[in-house]
């Protein structure tokens, strides 16, 4: 049977727009609060204000160390819980390595990567003190297949992968399950580095998805009874490999 998430508080970074926010609202309407965290204060203004008392915003810049240090903290302050930690927050590189610079590598793997693994390390105490919760972290296709053309990105993936399947092991015992959603292209604006020709033609072939499809999957495998685990879903536009 799933599991119901009235009186759940969820918290999900990247939460303004795109997958973080497909799943907050997927998550308010079955009765979670959610705590939105980005970076931008306008938009998580406008959201909160939306969506009521049950939407909490927390302003966090995940690449400041000493924001990105004090965001559990602060959200435990706010909501007095966190039932689920969403790691969604993410950037994205494409084309040739020789074409990008040192500082937009390091900002691709200090958000995509470090930023996973510290938030979740700071979260570990506050679950295993209760004997329970859920991590979730958004992955990529690209964490399963070396993509020529965005290998920085891949790369940042791959380790993220490989990262959700050791902690899913370690923190089984302290009633944490630890698990990844793997989209395949996304409308959203972490296309935007794409080559024009290519989104194009994905957008004619229908070789992309909606945030609110990669959200139903994250909701599914955050609903399973607590002795199951989806450790990874992988969802792909059914045109995405033709």
């Amino acid at each position: 049977m799933a599991q119901t998430f009235d009186g759940k508080v969820a918290a999900i970074t990247g939460g303004a727009s795109g997958i973080g926010l497909a799943t907050a609202e997927a998550l308010l309407a079955q009765g979670a609060k959610v705590v939105l965290v980005d970076r931008d204060a306008d938009a998580l203004g406008a959201l909160s204000e939306r969506h009521g008392a049950r939407c909490i915003a927390q302003v966090t810049d995940l690449l400041d160390r000493d924001s990105c240090d004090a965001m559990v903290p602060e959200i435990l302050d706010k909501a007095g819980r966190i039932d689920i930690l969403h790691c969604n927050a993410g950037t994205y590189i494409g084309g040739d390595l020789a074409e990008t610079d040192p500082a937009t590598i390091d900002r691709m793997l200090n958000l995509n990567v470090n930023a996973v693994m510290k938030n979740v390390h700071a979260v570990i105490p506050h679950m295993s003190a209760r004997g329970s919760g859920d991590i979730m972290v958004t992955c990529s296709v690209a964490g399963h297949a070396a993509i020529p053309w965005e290998p920085v990105y891949s790369g940042s993936k791959w380790a993220i992968t490989c990262f959700v399947q050791t902690m899913r092991r370690q923190l089984l015992g302290k009633g944490i399950r630890v698990g990844q959603v793997s989209p395949g292209p996304v409308v959203s604006a972490l296309l935007a580095d794409w080559p024009a020709e290519r989104l194009q033609r994905a957008k004619d072939e229908g070789a992309l998805i909606e945030p609110s499809e990669v959200a139903d999957a994250v909701v599914f495998a955050l609903s399973r009874p607590r002795n199951v685990t989806i450790r990874d879903m992988v969802v792909l536009p059914s045109a995405f490999d033709i």
